[in-house]
């Protein structure tokens, strides 16, 4: 009789294991992994057990991971994913792939466009079925919350239409199509549409509107605003992070074939000026610029909360007092000032 309690306590206890503890250790293939968001949520990964692939030009210099170099569960390649034979190389043995990688910068007008539409669109369907291919199980895609273009409601909830209004934006609203296309039994597909992410990356960029602010009111003393009264959406980098982690941690019919907004605070720029004034210094000018462009883009995260319980854990105030540390403890050089700074309204990432 004591020999039947104790198999039984062990059926028990792995169906346990199995069934009801998160899924521990996947091999993940992340896409721009040595970019702004990749540069924080690589050494994240690798901190909770999972194995990491880079997949990556690192078109901003060979060390961005250099916090994380030497670990033996991460595999670097550099290389263009639309490479088919670096690709295959790349996915070989992974299980899960977040695709971050994409060209940010791009008008419509630019001569960038043709690369911008061949990394941000036509590559996207041959990255997916690769991933298939390859055996993947769980593949997370970084859409935008530009999507929706402007809208009149006041909540801007997963379940409106979309209206993209910019190249960029119309090729991560087709992505999305094709990625709910693809889905099939045991390849589980999520997306995103994260807001502005800020605060401070090992991969910085200074174009995003708090991290642009905040580099204004340290090297130029003062902060330049167009218009003032335009809201956009914002999430602190290392919420952006964990919500990564999360999402791997979620059982397959939580996520699949979701698309989830990812946003914390929708703040006018006007108030995200002033809250960049308050940590740097109280006296500092803003400086409101005049602009044809007065459209503000919002997104409610409800349904983030609702269906996967993740709510992000800093503020905008929070990305603006570490990157003044950056600043001041030198880890954003002057080069980097000069190179990688626009015009502060915009609302893209990579």
């Amino acid at each position: 009789q004591l020999f039947l309690v104790v198999v039984a306590s062990v059926i028990l206890f792995s169906f346990f294991l199995v069934f009801m503890h998160p899924r521990k250790g996947w091999t993940v293939l992340v896409t721009g992994g040595a970019g702004y968001i990749g540069s924080v949520l690589v050494p994240k990964l690798l901190g909770r057990g999972h194995r990491v692939t880079v997949l990556d030009l690192y078109p901003y210099g060979d060390d961005v991971l250099e916090s994380v170099q030497g670990y033996l569960n991460l595999k670097q390649i550099k290389g263009d994913f639309r490479d088919r034979q670096t690709l295959e190389k790349a996915l070989s043995g992974c299980d899960a792939v977040i695709h971050l990688a994409c060209v940010s910068n791009a008008s419509s007008h630019d001569p960038a466009t043709d690369f911008m539409t061949s990394v941000n669109y036509d590559a996207f369907q041959p990255l997916v079925r690769a991933a298939k291919k390859a055996g993947v199980k769980r593949f997370i895609y970084a859409s935008s919350f530009c999507v929706y273009g402007v809208k009149d409601e006041p909540e801007v909830t997963e379940e409106l239409p979309l209206d993209p209004p910019t190249e960029f934006s119309k090729h991560k609203a087709l992505c999305e199509k094709t990625l709910k296309e693809e889905s099939a039994p045991g390849f589980v597909t999520c997306a995103l549409r994260p807001a502005i992410a800020c605060g401070y990356a090992p991969s910085q960029r200074l174009d995003l509107i708090v991290n642009a602010f905040t580099h204004d009111a340290l090297r130029k003393g003062r902060i330049s605003v167009f218009g003032g009264p335009q809201k956009r959406p914002h999430i602190h980098i290392d919420d952006m992070a964990d919500l990564y982690l999360h999402l791997l941690n979620q059982p397959d019919t939580i996520i699949d074939g979701k698309v989830f907004n990812a946003g914390s605070e929708n703040l006018t720029l006007l108030e995200l000026a002033d809250i960049v004034k308050t940590v740097v210094n109280g006296d500092l000018p803003i400086i409101v610029e005049p602009t044809d462009d007065l459209s503000s883009y919002r997104v409610s995260s409800d349904r983030l909360r609702r269906e996967l319980g993740f709510r992000p854990r800093h503020k905008v105030k929070d990305a603006v007092n570490g990157l003044v540390a950056a600043f001041r403890g030198g880890k954003i050089p002057e080069t980097l000032d000069n190179s990688n700074i626009s015009n502060p309204q915009t609302t893209r990432q990579r």
